[in-house]
């Protein structure tokens, strides 16, 4: 009998969308792995936001 369960998103790798291997697990390489890390290092998964408060100010030095 064929598996009838959907696949979720916690099987799939979130960069390249092929299966997780347990050893990168979320991902499916250490590639993919390096690429998550690279998007949290340079800001690309920042949430926007207009709150005053939030916002990055350069600091002024005298």
């Amino acid at each position: 009998m064929p598996d009838l369960k959907p696949k979720t998103a916690a099987t799939r790798c979130p960069i390249c969308d092929r299966a997780t291997e347990p050893r990168y697990r979320p991902f499916c390489s250490s590639r993919c792995a390096d690429v998550d890390l690279g998007r949290w290092l340079t800001g690309s998964y920042a949430i926007e936001t207009e709150d005053e408060d939030d916002m990055d100010e350069p600091e002024v030095r005298h």
